[in-house]
């Protein structure tokens, strides 16, 4: 954490192209306050850089032309030419609803981040338009950028991208209302699965979708059983093929999200839990994760009570994948 920034959130990783790993998080006073800016470290040769900035309210607004309000939620993307694009929630006027996602690329492994463009992605104003999850290569160096929009009705899309990082297409997953952050995984060439935060108050499950023809079009499926309330999860497909999960596994609003807990799938339809990475007293938190994997390690970063992100790592058997 930077010395003196008291809070943290929303973490996210991605691979440099000669192998390390860079994370990047915001940080400030509070979440929305005016101080709040994105970080970066770098995970090289068994530990972490010292962080540094790489986007505030002034140097978007700067590069935009106009105010920016606040700024939240950052992720991250590695081109094969090694230009690291990193999506930025950003607003110039009211709350998270009326946010847009500013694009910004670096040439120099992350160092330093330039202004591309602001997504064109919606048709009010351009605004409520969020990032949360990690994006996830095509074929022909492109990739997804999981999105989701949330004034009123809440539901998950994903925007296409070519291999010079341009936008293609943008594509509503399924039908639902009230559904957000997907997290994608492509499991063959053609089908992908896609699951969500419930935007529901009480109660609340992962949800999913599938599509069939390679994420052109997308069927909601039904309900998981696996209880998440209200908060972000991730899911990864192994390079063995094998899924894994990270959510919050809480049973009331005390405990939302006071334990994070990893399960493990062969198939995407039944899962079981592996582990718990941490689990605290009613009213912690411990959210938002994200996952990597780098030969044969899982990293996992997360929220740590507001206060700092927490990095951890585990041994991946090829045989079983986890213990």
């Amino acid at each position: 954490m930077p010395k003196g920034v008291p809070s943290a959130h929303a973490s996210a990783l991605a691979q440099l192209p000669h192998g390390d790993l860079i994370s990047f998080w915001w940080a400030g006073s509070r979440e929305s306050g005016p101080d709040v800016q994105v970080y970066a470290s770098r995970w090289s040769k068994g530990r972490w850089s010292d962080n540094w900035v790489v986007a505030s309210r002034d140097s978007l607004g700067a590069a935009l032309g106009h105010g920016v309000r606040r700024i939240g939620n950052p992720v991250a993307w590695t081109g094969a030419d090694g230009t690291v694009h990193l999506y930025v929630v950003a607003t110039g006027l009211g709350g998270w609803a009326a946010s847009r996602v500013v694009q910004l690329q670096s040439t120099d492994e992350g160092a330093t981040f330039k202004v591309r463009r602001v997504l064109p992605m919606s048709p009010v104003f351009n605004t409520s338009v969020l990032v949360r999850s990690s994006p996830v290569e095509l074929a022909g160096g492109g990739w997804w950028l999981p999105v989701y929009f949330e004034i009123g009705h809440k539901y998950p899309m994903l925007v296409s991208f070519d291999a010079h990082g341009d936008p293609q297409r943008l594509t509503r997953i399924g039908a639902r209302t009230r559904s957000l952050q997907p997290t994608l995984v492509p499991v063959s060439n053609t089908e992908v699965r896609a699951w969500m935060r419930d935007a529901t108050k009480d109660n609340s499950v992962v949800q999913q979708a599938v599509s069939h023809d390679g994420g052109f079009t997308w069927e909601d499926m039904g309900p998981t059983a696996i209880r998440n309330l209200g908060t972000s999860l991730a899911v990864l497909r192994l390079d063995s093929g094998n899924l894994l999960m990270l959510r919050n596994d809480g049973t009331n609003r005390e405990t939302a999200r006071s334990t994070l807990t990893l399960s493990q799938s062969t198939d995407g339809q039944t899962w079981q839990e592996v582990t718990d990475i941490v689990s605290g007293q009613p009213g912690d938190e411990f959210s938002y994760p994200a996952m990597y994997q780098l030969g044969d390690e899982l990293h996992i970063t997360y929220t740590y009570q507001r206060r700092a992100i927490a990095h951890h790592r585990m041994k991946i058997h090829l045989a079983k994948d986890l213990p």
